[in-house]
């Protein structure tokens, strides 16, 4: 069935079968799963159970993310003019499945024996080549979200879907650990703090990731292999190169995105890392109760895939990913602020206690989910608004900046992690019960103001984007009955022409 743009009644590409969707949607149980493993449990792992500092865990991995920020752009535009008979995409995609898998495997089996310089290294080189290969499949992956579907809401759906298997990536991740892996035994009586569980993981988690990138970039390939190939270019120097990739950048809607993404992702990242060490510390959970808690991101995803295409189609996807990121903030910082003020307290039995803590965090994860869907979305939308303006379509150099806000998560989350237990003076190899008050106290009291400030200038720069409905159509419009291409002058290396007819107006 083929469907028409609103804005001009020129026919669109055909709707997407849900089998493609659902195919799309659970390639990213490989992102999910790195992200949460990398994100919530390396820094206690290698700080709690390997007794390596935080400060140094928390600094490996925070070189690794400057090497992120480097490599991604340049991997997206790579991906933009890569031609062959799958397509620009599908040739990086299958080429990360073994490395992605393999560093999962390493991050999670050390050397033993080795120092703790020794082991700043080792995470740093694991973690380097970890995100590199992850981010061979994903920028490619994501950048198939404008390839796929040109519609403003389809591409909600498509990025709601993507969300949804991401969470469940994350949950299978935290579930598996601990409800199985994180036994106590007699030698480890707390189970977080049993290193087996975590060489374990290491496994389970590498077959998975490798599965499922295989899984996607099979399930997609013949709509990606229809995609229009990129034009054949002469040789540019790497000088022409750099200028095309800060053109493209320079957009004013990517870099609010750009700027609330960081913001925010580095938030997520520091509840994420901060949630293990809260639950084992602060509320003094088991092992079972933590991995209950694990449950409200499946809950939290189920509600956000029909609340988040649902809101963005009556209220604007902008609108709907600041509310979501107000409201996500607030309930995500009510437990601890309850407890500052005397009224939420360890409590035994732990079961009262675990169901709020439970209900909170559902609420704050599904408006958190809500807005990473939103922010997507709204990248594949400024996909055709610099097409526009360029001539170029720069999907891949695009979702390089998503897949660069997402490494945020395990990058400055777990170095804001790391900082406010050093601050806090917070011991390494601690038992729980025996951390003193006052250090408990100190970490919970620079982790608040903490988290406020990156929601709130998060927010503050969100709300400089300006592509809403109306516009995108307008430009999907003028890429139709212009042609929005690279002319033949891109082939000689030099800038793409634009007809009059296309330049924006405003």
């Amino acid at each position: 069935m083929e469907r028409k743009n609103a804005a001009s009644g020129l026919p669109g590409a055909a709707p997407l079968d849900r089998r493609t969707k659902l195919l799309f949607g659970m390639g990213s149980l490989a992102e999910g799963a790195q992200t949460v493993a990398f994100g919530s449990y390396l820094l206690i792992f290698y700080n709690q159970v390997m007794g390596v500092p935080a400060a140094t865990v928390s600094a490996a991995l925070m070189v690794s993310l400057l090497v992120d920020a480097i490599s991604n752009p340049v991997l997206g535009h790579v991906s933009d003019n890569m031609r062959s008979r799958w397509g620009r995409r599908h040739p990086f995609m299958y080429a990360a499945a073994l490395p992605t898998a393999l560093c999962f495997w390493l991050m999670f089996n050390p050397p033993q024996g080795w120092s703790n310089d020794a082991l700043f290294w080792y995470i740093l080189a694991v973690a380097t080549l970890g995100r590199l290969s992850i981010n061979l499949y994903e920028l490619p992956s994501a950048a198939l979200t404008p390839e796929l579907s040109d519609d403003y809401d389809e591409r909600t759906s498509l990025m709601t879907w993507r969300y949804f298997f991401g969470y469940v990536g994350g949950l299978g991740i935290a579930t598996l650990l601990f409800f199985v892996l994180l036994r106590p035994t007699s030698a480890h009586p707390v189970g977080q703090l049993n290193p087996q569980g975590y060489h374990q993981l290491g496994i389970v988690g590498a077959v998975l990731i490798f599965c499922a990138i295989l899984l996607c970039a099979w399930g997609t390939q013949a709509r990606g292999r229809a995609a229009p190939q990129p034009p054949i270019r002469a040789q540019q120097s790497a000088g022409q190169h750099v200028r095309e990739l800060l053109r493209t950048l320079n957009h004013r809607g990517f870099l609010a995105l750009l700027a609330f993404g960081i913001l925010k992702f580095s938030a997520m990242g520091l509840y994420a890392s901060m949630a293990v060490y809260l639950g084992t510390y602060v509320w003094e959970l088991t092992a079972k109760s933590m991995g209950l808690l694990a449950f409200d991101g499946v809950i939290a995803a189920l509600v956000a895939l029909f609340v988040a295409p649902r809101a963005a189609k009556r209220f604007g996807k902008r609108a709907v990913a600041i509310g979501a990121a107000v409201l996500g903030a607030t309930f995500g910082l009510t437990p601890l602020l309850l407890r500052q003020l005397g009224l939420f307290l360890p409590v035994d039995p732990e079961g009262p206690l675990v169901l709020t803590l439970f209900a909170l965090a559902t609420i704050y994860g599904m408006f958190s989910a809500t807005s990473q869907i939103m922010t997507s979305a709204m990248i594949a939308d400024v996909v055709e608004d610099s097409m526009v303006r360029t001539g170029r379509h720069a999907a891949g150099t695009f979702f390089a900046a998503n897949a660069f806000m997402k490494t945020c998560t395990s990058g400055f989350g777990v170095l804001g992690a790391g900082l406010l237990l050093s601050l806090a003076d917070f011991p390494a190899k601690a038992v729980p019960g025996q951390v003193p008050a006052a250090v408990i106290d100190r970490m919970v009291g620079l982790y608040i103001p903490a988290m406020a400030m990156l929601w709130a200038i998060a927010i503050v720069f969100l709300s400089f984007y300006r592509i809403d409905r109306a516009r995108h159509e307008e430009n999907v419009r003028r890429v139709r009955e212009n042609g929005v291409v690279e002319d033949l002058s891109a082939r000689a290396g030099e800038p793409a022409k634009l007809s009059p007819a296309i330049l924006p107006t405003s």
